[in-house]
């Protein structure tokens, strides 16, 4: 299964695909398995975090990523992405990158953005935010 509009999955879910933690590794499988999308900018975040703090290969890393776009969808960044995420840093306060993956999840038609970098529950240009990790989670 690859694309699943309504799931858009941000960075730090998938860092924990490798986790030493059982249970948010098994979360993190979880909601991968589902399907779901991810934009070009959550590739890039993976591939700094599997490089510098995983210490993955070159060779590790592209297979991770790979592996990943053979199970998800990904979308692109694009101008209008650019111009959305500004206006979403602008209106709730948020960083540039975290306001760039919910226009993306926006843009992508997904309702669900899993992440635990935003404020579980909200509402953010109509997708939901829901951190997979808390304990009353999938």
């Amino acid at each position: 299964m690859k694309r699943v509009a309504g799931n858009f999955i941000d960075t730090n879910v998938l860092v924990y695909l490798a986790s030493a933690d059982p249970d948010k590794a098994a979360r993190a499988e979880g909601i991968v398995a589902r399907g779901g999308t991810i934009s070009v900018q959550v590739l890039n975040e993976l591939a700094n975090v599997a490089r510098h703090k995983m210490h993955l290969s070159w060779d590790e890393t592209h297979e991770l990523l790979a592996t990943l776009r053979r199970l998800v969808a990904v979308v692109p960044v694009t101008v209008e992405t650019h111009e959305r995420g500004l206006h979403v840093a602008e209106r709730f306060g948020l960083s540039v990158y975290d306001a760039m993956i919910v226009a993306a999840a926006a843009l992508a038609g997904s309702d669900v953005l899993w992440t635990e970098d935003l404020q579980h529950g909200a509402v953010l240009e109509g997708v939901r935010v829901s951190n997979p990790f808390l304990p009353s989670q999938p």
